[in-house]
């Protein structure tokens, strides 16, 4: 069932594309590209020498039929041309139907006193502003993009991500952004609009996968300038040559065997039509594919920089390791017994909704059967845990619990006067030694002991590391461990190097010094302590969980919020570096062969001695034109699924990669138009011998 609605979605795209193919003939669609419309304007003369030969206005060297037959084939050149960049945007219209679709105009719920819940307004979700404060409850669809200031709930996002697995969103942390269009399937959300009208993330999605808002990148214009610069020599060359065969014919007395047809023939087969035909929907397939793969480029900049990417700085948490520490034992000192900081560990942790603090309950309570307090006991006050402080605990009547990074704590407990003990130090060593990550707990400035987390590193994440080395790609793991910790993780997972107590600032600091010694920088964020770092890097991925500082700041939006996804990026942006540099190897190299197709064809009449050159011995200069001209169309159509699908990408040094491409595509390029003219030569001659 899946494979016949593929096949149906397929065919609905070509059939869109072969309708936009048509209306992409227009001189403003055309002029675009002016390789392409090189071809438009001598398909358009061709035309206008078919007319005027049938009128009976021709210089009489070649016939009307040999002049049709060059206008049709240029006009199928655009045609193809045009049919490969709408097959290309065809998935993201398709993408960006569907997501129309899940986008509808919902009633939302006002708030005038956010104090007030009870009391609100109903108006429409299309006439909320920015800074509006609204209520969504179970059952009712996300009105506008927002940040939870109040509640949490489960969500279902799968009309924007495609997962039908609900999410929670919730305040205060870094999954608090809600987006218009997802539905809140339990309990309730206040939420603050953050977008003005027309601006929403599914309005910017459906722009970007549309292709409505895409602009050619530095690369494609450099590209592009070169393809244009070419033609131009080529439209230079073949104007010389026509002045060149009229001053020879003239000279031998005799009349002009070289028509201006055939020189737009010879114009159209040098130049460099079949990247340049396919080079959009290069661009625009790269694109396609990061969106199928669930990620929201917001420039095509950035897909391009990811292929250029030299250093990927990736969280250990959810990316190297699988993210759900868990508290395995706990480690007392100086005389503390192992209940009495299970007790203190687990008051610290009862308003820690982190996997991690709810470990560090559940030990407790299986160990010592320590019941779980009511988080209004004891007129309590939690200290939640932040970047800057990397703490966090309570404070009640009858004092004070810390719990944190080693460093952290020592710094508190000695701010009161406290002793931080050898036994502490020899104990948090100890865990980081052994790859876990060790939490200091003390009480009124007095240190209780030691909570150790492990961490599982992922499945084939060493491998995969090995992989992205063997790319020339440089992995830096960040995280708030402690250096000890951090370098046992590191080991273990095959990383190059590690950013240990990450701080936001330490994050920024790092990224400037790669990008001041000339590297590419790619990382992943969600929290808004991300967003300096995501705005420095050239490729910041934000997780759509993520803070909507942090999506605001990224140039590409991962809708599964995998931070593994990283990786998958950085292939598809060298996929799309190599697949435009091997078709434009190949563009090039086809040259050669038209070359000694065409050039002995037109100029045999002139000088005999150039039928040495016919070495794929051509049955005559009429169908030795053709042949190359119909080559020339065909093969554009035969590289789209190549262009759509991009180059195959292996984990390979770059000069190995360059020089097997250069091979394939390089040498095929000279080998592949010498055969297929040839083939086409058999027959396109016994056709021109009927007529």
């Amino acid at each position: 069932m899946a494979k016949n609605k593929s096949s149906l979605a397929d065919k609905a795209i070509a059939g869109r594309a072969v309708k936009d193919a048509f209306k992409k003939l227009s001189p403003k669609d055309q002029v675009k590209n002016p390789v392409m419309f090189l071809v438009y304007l001598s398909a358009i003369l061709t035309t206008v020498l078919f007319v005027l030969s049938v009128a009976g206005i021709s210089d009489g060297i070649v016939s009307s039929g040999f002049i049709l037959a060059v206008a049709v084939i240029l006009w199928l050149t655009s045609l193809f041309s045009n049919f490969a960049e709408a097959i290309a945007e065809g998935r993201g219209k398709a993408q960006a139907d569907t997501l129309r679709a899940s986008r509808r105009d919902v009633t939302a719920h006002k708030l005038d006193d956010p104090a007030n819940k009870e009391q609100f307004t109903d108006i429409s979700g299309a006439a909320l502003k920015r800074d509006d404060i609204y209520i969504v409850r179970a059952g009712e669809q996300v009105p506008a993009d927002g940040e939870v200031i109040e509640g949490a709930a489960s969500v279902d996002e799968s009309a924007i991500t495609g997962e039908s697995a609900p999410v929670i969103r919730e305040a205060g942390g870094d999954r608090s952004a809600v987006t218009g269009g997802t539905t809140v399937l339990s309990d309730w959300l206040l939420v603050r609009v953050t977008q003005e009208p027309g601006s929403s993330f599914l309005d910017k999605m459906i722009a970007m996968v549309e292709g409505a808002n895409r602009k050619k990148t530095p690369n494609e214009i450099a590209l592009q300038i070169l393809l244009v610069a070419l033609s131009i020599i080529f439209v230079l060359v073949t104007a010389s040559l026509y002045s060149y065969s009229v001053f020879s014919a003239g000279q031998a007395g005799i009349e002009n065997p070289t028509s201006i047809v055939s020189l737009v023939a010879l114009l159209i087969c040098l130049a460099p039509t079949t990247i340049g035909a396919l080079l959009s929907a290069i661009g625009i397939a790269g694109m396609s594919r990061l969106n199928q793969a669930n990620v929201l480029a917001m420039s095509g900049r950035a897909i391009e920089a990811a292929g250029d990417t030299d250093v990927l700085l990736l969280d250990k948490t959810g990316t190297i390791t699988l993210g759900n520490r868990q508290a395995a034992a706990f480690l007392p000192v100086d005389g503390v017994t192992e209940e009495e900081l299970a007790d203190a560990a687990q008051l610290s942790s009862m308003a820690d909704e982190t996997p991690e603090g709810r470990s560090i309950v559940v030990l407790a309570k299986e160990k010592f059967n320590i019941r779980g307090r009511e988080l209004g006991d004891k007129d309590m006050t939690f200290v939640p845990f932040t970047a800057q402080t990397r703490m966090s605990g309570v404070d009640y009547k009858g004092g004070q619990v810390r719990k944190g990074a080693a460093d952290a704590i020592r710094a508190w407990v000695e701010a009161g006067n406290g002793v931080y003990t050898s036994q502490c130090e020899k104990l948090v060593d100890d865990v980081a030694r052994q790859g876990g990550t060790p939490l200091v707990v003390a009480k009124d400035h007095r240190v209780l002991g030691v909570i150790h987390l492990k961490d599982i590193i992922k499945d084939g994440v060493k491998e995969r590391f090995a992989d992205l080395r063997k790319m020339g790609i440089r992995t830096i793991m960040i995280t708030g461990d402690n250096p000890v910790t951090a370098a046992a993780i590191a080991a273990e997972a095959g990383v190059d190097d590690f950013l240990a107590e990450a701080t936001p600032e330490a994050k920024l600091q790092m990224i400037r010094k790669f990008q001041a010694e000339g590297h590419l920088v790619a990382m992943t964020g969600d929290g808004t302590n991300d967003a300096p770092a995501l705005a420095q890097a050239d490729v910041a991925v934000a997780m759509n969980s993520g803070t909507q500082a942090a999506k605001e700041a990224g140039n590409m939006v991962d809708l599964d919020s995998s931070p593994t996804k990283l990786i998958e990026i950085v292939r598809i942006g060298k996929q799309l570096l190599m697949t435009r540099g091997s078709l434009t190897t190949f563009s090039i190299a086809n040259d050669i062969a038209k070359y000694f197709a065409i050039i002995p064809a037109l100029f045999m009449g002139l000088y005999p001695g150039l039928k040495a050159l016919n070495i794929m011995s051509l049955a005559s200069p009429t169908s030795a034109i053709l042949s190359a001209l119909i080559y020339n169309a065909l093969i554009i159509v035969a590289l789209i699924p190549l262009a759509l699908k991009g180059v195959k990408y292996r984990e390979v040094p770059a000069g190995k990669l360059l020089s097997h491409n250069l091979l394939v595509y390089g040498l095929g390029g000279i080998i592949i138009p010498f055969i297929a003219i040839k083939l086409i030569d058999l027959v396109v001659a016994p056709l021109l011998g009927a007529l």
